[in-house]
């Protein structure tokens, strides 16, 4: 027997499959027909991957375009033969077909049951005529669903049609648990193979569901589903699991049977097992059994529950897991715990398996959760294990301080849902200062990243009263969130508060007690150097024109000389010294630097509004690289955005698609619109540079529906940014100024104080081709003025190659050749690349070729090695305009790769999974998925999807 999800109406946006879009529009193109497209498909999935949901997708999708389309199902229980299948396929339609064939052909196809050697042949014969027949007036697409429950003759018959009919419109579909059990199929055929869903499509189905789990549950079933969508549907009813999450009682489920058919002491031990949970040894579970004997486990093996593989036990589904869990008594999981606890090495398991035995307050397991909850270094387990600490410490102050803890590392999570639980019990539970600062800062977080901003500013302004009173770090930290959601409003009564919340942070006691701010490993800012760059970011963000000086403890020399022409006389922004291997303008990154990703977080911050692109880069990455390993993108959603920013600044864009890719999945699967608003923007900004845009930009409605932009003006400046540069992209210059002009008011003040200013020259070039130029020049002025005495070495480069543009002619080349000449901008390559581009067009223009085919010689360079398709693109066309010979092609992306690496795209290529790539090279899922990671940036893409299509280019 075969599971499927239930199978319930669907209308509107549910009338679709979710995250089997790929499969199914690769089915779809191969009905059509298309040139390079197999005839015959398998679509290979375990239980309850989907499979029979895709082919009635597929169906519904073919009958539409005028396909015929041919069902069939196989079932365990039909007889051996074959017209058990084969009548399912003649109907009524069908079957007035039939008269045009030999009578002998009509008899194989409707005879009874008993085919013999002799019959075989015939109805080979005649099944192919049929369908001859049939896609000789239309389209014709045969569906076969459990194929490998069908009769072997049946599918051998379909399978010989394909292989004697390759010019006819005919597809064969065919659906099945594994390729062993179907016939070869014919050469050029095709597999797709139907693993996990991903991470937002697995969240969004389990949001369909009726009565849908929010917060801890929530996480809880999404982990332990595994991303099959028939368990995110069963799982997501009614009792506690082995996780401690609530689950459905699979009494009459199909693993239920399994599992009551074997032997007692093979139930026992797949108890122990599910309890132990996914990544306990064999060993370990065995010791706590009692037993030695792997015999244990072979009713289990041969009932495909489970798969032993070395020293680890893994259950084939995740339903198998639950079931094993939940069909026996409550006083055998107690006892397999109590168990478990007793032979366990790693503290945190041990606190895991006493919580699970206990049943009222015990001070000693809380203690034990507490201490050891932060030892695996992930958000998610830490907080479960916080917010079990609490429930079970009996005093009151202990146990507002363990809900205070559990709060703060929700927020690191960033699921809105179990931080509202929490913050509701904590402001219940206690009304200590430092408790309702905590309660603030985590609730001001995630309405931030929802798209509240007005309402998370408030909270904070609010919770400042405490300032006063509670830990300086603490207070100091939340000033730095103050300043993070200013920046992201852009609203103008934000950033004038920051001052006085700045204040009365320093007024505060610095009492040493516990805050938040020192609370896991991942939010440490308790330190002398962060508590500077702290205060540093809210000075910047406040009075965003003293960025470049607000950070002179961090590192950067204040009295280093300044002499550009062009904003100060008698200085060189070139001339700023600079120690060996160290960029202008860097903030002191010594071993003093905390190692705490929030505390790289905010030195990143402060470098990022200073324009200082190798510390910013420096930091984030790392914070980045361990707050996604920690599951943490309730603090990663902080930096991902600006590091994204930076990264397309400098022309990093696969690395920047990557990222992208990534967090949009997490945000999507945390229900977080504010950041998914900002990470489309972001995404079609990289796909208008590198020139990938085919059609006109499309974002998701609802998403951008939940996003206000009045208050989240830096969502608002990357959207018009984004779009202006996808106009241009499309060669829609007038579309383009339209969207770049609204960065700035009707007067010149920018929308955003500090990205509206970083768009200055993207916007003179729309403006002069546009014959805009005179409009732009008060806008230039003002933000020239708005940056202070000493702008950065971007910004510097940024109002060069503006005023080149929309300035005086007489004085474009000495601005060209100011924004070129400082070699610090060499941090910049891809802008830089920008200026050399402009600034070749005009030399051709003005018959100096040669000088200009040497900067687009450079350009083309800079852009190829970037990734800049765009740019690339347009000084191709400029070079063959200036005479130059076309450059020879570089070798491929795959030649870069290791010989692992490419091993790992290849299999990734063909569809394999993480786990079974690993267990094909012998590494693990995560290592795998850290190759890909890392692999995808050089390969300049950010999906499977266009891996497979690179690997077949290749």
């Amino acid at each position: 027997m075969t599971l499927h999800p239930p199978q319930q109406p669907m209308t509107g946006h549910e009338a679709t499959v979710l995250g089997r879009d790929d499969e199914i529009e690769r089915i779809l193109r191969c009905v059509a027909r298309e040139p390079g497209t197999p005839q015959t498909l398998l679509l290979l999935g375990g239980e309850g991957t989907g499979r029979t949901t895709v082919l009635r997708h597929v169906r519904e999708r073919a009958a539409a375009d005028g396909v015929l389309v041919l069902s069939a199902q196989g079932w365990a229980e039909d007889p051996g033969h074959v017209h058990a299948c084969l009548r399912q396929l003649l109907t009524p339609q069908v079957r007035g077909e039939l008269a045009a064939l030999p009578a002998a052909q009509q008899h194989a196809l409707t005879a009874l049951p008993g085919v013999d050697d002799g019959d075989r042949a015939e109805l080979h014969a005649a099944v192919t005529a049929l369908l001859d027949g049939l896609a000789a007036a239309r389209p014709v697409l045969v569906c076969v669903d459990d194929a490998d429950l069908c009769d072997r003759a049946f599918l051998e018959a379909l399978l010989t049609a394909a292989r004697l009919l390759p010019g006819r419109a005919l597809t064969v579909l065919l659906a099945a648990r594994h390729e062993a059990d179907l016939p070869g199929p014919p050469p050029g055929s095709e597999t797709l193979r139907l693993g996990p869903l991903g991470d937002a499509p697995a969240a969004a189905l389990l949001d369909r569901q009726r009565a849908a789990p929010t917060g801890r549950r929530r996480l809880e079933i999404l982990a332990e589903a595994e991303g099959n969508p028939l368990a995110l549907v069963e799982l997501s009813r009614g009792v506690p699991g082995p996780t401690g999450a609530t689950r459905h009682p699979l009494t009459e489920h199909v693993f239920g049977v399994r599992l009551d058919a074997l032997p007692a002491r093979t139930r026992r031990g797949l108890l122990y097992a599910a309890a132990a949970g996914p990544g306990e040894t064999v060993g370990a579970v065995m010791a706590a059994l009692g037993t030695g004997d792997l015999a244990v486990w072979a009713p289990a093996e041969a009932a495909a529950l489970v798969v032993l593989v070395e020293d680890r036990l893994d259950f084939r589904h995740p339903l198998a897991r639950s079931a094993a869990y939940l069909r026996r008594p409550a006083g055998e999981r107690q006892q397999a715990h109590r168990d478990l606890a007793k032979i366990a090495v790693l503290p945190e398991a041990r606190a895991r398996h006493l919580a699970a035995t206990t049943v009222g307050p015990n001070a000693f397991v809380a203690a034990l959760l507490g201490d050891s909850a932060w030892r695996r270094g992930d958000a998610v387990a830490a907080t479960t294990a916080l917010e079990q600490a609490a429930r079970l410490s009996p005093q009151q102050p202990v146990r507002a301080r363990r809900l205070a803890e559990a709060l703060t590392a929700a927020h690191m999570v960033g699921d809105p849902g179990w931080v509202r639980e929490l913050h509701g019990r904590l402001v219940q539970e206690s009304a200590d200062p430092e408790h309702v600062c905590a309660a603030a800062g985590a609730l001001a977080s995630v309405l931030s990243q929802e798209s509240a901003q007005r309402e998370a500013f408030e909270v904070l302004a609010d919770a400042a009263e405490h300032f006063p009173v509670i830990d300086r770090t603490h207070a100091l930290a939340l000033a730095g969130l103050a300043a993070a959601i200013a920046d992201q409003s852009g609203l103008p009564e934000h950033t004038a508060a920051l001052s006085t919340l700045l204040d009365r942070a320093r007024r505060a006691h610095g009492s040493g007690r516990w805050h938040p701010a020192a609370a896991g490993p991942l939010v440490r800012v308790d330190t002398p150097h962060t508590r500077r760059a702290l205060e540093a970011l809210v000075t910047a963000v406040a009075r965003p024109e003293s960025a470049t000086g607000t950070h002179s403890g961090l590192g950067r020399p204040q009295d280093a000389p300044h002499t550009d022409p062009y904003t100060s006389p008698g200085g060189s922004d070139a001339a700023r010294p600079t120690g060996p291997g160290t960029p202008p303008d860097a903030p002191d990154t010594s071993p003093a630097t905390p190692d705490a990703p929030a505390a790289r977080v905010v030195l990143a911050a402060v470098a990022r509004h200073a324009d200082e692109a190798d510390v910013d880069l420096g930091q984030s990455r790392t914070a980045d690289d361990r707050l996604r390993t920690a599951r943490a993108f309730g603090l990663r959603g902080w930096s991902v955005l600006p590091l994204v920013d930076t990264l397309l600044a400098i022309g990093r864009f696969p690395e920047a698609e990557t990222v992208i890719q990534d967090a949009l999945a997490e945000a999507e699967m945390l229900r977080l619109p504010r950041l998914q608003a900002d990470l489309e923007a972001q995404a079609l900004t990289v796909q208008a540079l590198r020139g990938t845009l085919t059609e006109a930009p499309r974002l998701t409605p609802a998403v951008w529906r939940a996003v206000c932009l009045d208050e989240n003006r830096a969502t608002h400046a990357r959207l018009l940014r984004a779009r202006g540069l996808a106009a241009l992209a499309l060669g829609d210059v007038e579309g383009s100024w339209r969207q770049l002009r609204e960065l700035f008011t009707a007067d010149g003040a920018p929308l955003h104080p500090h990205l509206s200013a970083r768009s200055i020259a993207e916007l003179a070039v729309a403006a002069q081709r546009t014959g805009r130029s005179a409009e732009v020049v008060p806008i230039l002025e003002r933000v020239r003025a708005e940056q202070g005495e000493r702008p950065s070495t971007r910004m510097t480069l940024l109002l060069h190659h503006a005023a080149a543009m929309v300035g005086p002619d007489s004085e474009a080349d000495e601005h060209f050749q100011l924004a070129l000449v400082n070699h610090a901008a060499g941090r910049w390559p891809w802008e830089r690349g920008q200026v050399r581009f402009d600034y070749a067009i005009r030399l051709r223009r003005r018959r100096r070729t040669l000088e200009a085919r040497r900067q687009l010689t450079t350009v083309l360079e800079t852009a190829e090695r970037l990734g800049a398709g765009a740019l690339a693109a347009a000084a191709r066309i400029e070079l063959r305009a200036s005479g130059a010979a076309p450059a020879p092609k570089s070798p491929g992306p795959l030649e870069e790769l290791t010989a692992q690496q490419r091993q790992i795209v290849q299999f990734a290529a063909s569809g394999l999974s993480n786990r079974e790539i690993g267990e094909r090279l012998f590494l693990s899922p995560r290592t795998v998925g850290s190759h890909l990671y890392n692999v995808y940036p050089k390969l300049g893409i950010s999906s499977r999807h266009q891996l497979r299509d690179l690997v077949q280019d290749q």
